[in-house]
């Protein structure tokens, strides 16, 4: 009896459609120079978007043009944000002016219009279990 159950059990497992997963794709553009490294983050909590726990997927590649994409496959449905950062001279971190100003390109989900990094809440956004395709246009 107990093996049957187990076969049950593991057919049910095999033809029972995959745990939801949702594809996130992101569309960059306005990337300015094809040099360097894209790289894209994508988390799930504010602490995780603030450097205190570690993302929940990413990805870099070198840019060809003036837009880029990256996609991210089998991502649990819910709340996400994603930032970007283009090391434009590969240095490994997004370098900034005498004033704190970055001058390399970055951006963030939601494209928030904001003279400072967002918080978590304005970069937020619902992927659902059809996926989706997001557009962020770098600074």
């Amino acid at each position: 009896m107990r093996t049957t159950t187990v076969l049950v059990s593991l057919c049910f497992a095999v033809l029972s459609p995959a745990a939801a997963a949702a594809d996130l794709a992101i569309e960059l553009d306005d990337v300015r120079v094809a040099t360097g490294q894209l790289m894209v983050s994508v988390v799930d909590s504010a602490d995780a978007w603030n450097g205190k726990a570690r993302p929940v997927r990413g990805q870099s590649a070198a840019p060809t043009g003036t837009r880029a994409r990256f996609e991210f496959k089998d991502l649990p449905p819910g709340d996400y944000a994603v930032m970007v950062m283009h090391d434009e001279n590969d240095n490994g971190k997004l370098d900034s002016n005498m004033i704190g100003m970055p001058v390399e390109g970055y951006g963030f989900s939601n494209n928030p219009n904001v003279m400072r990094k967002p918080t978590f809440e304005e970069a937020r956004f619902t992927l659902p279990q059809a996926g989706a395709t997001i557009g962020i246009s770098l600074r």
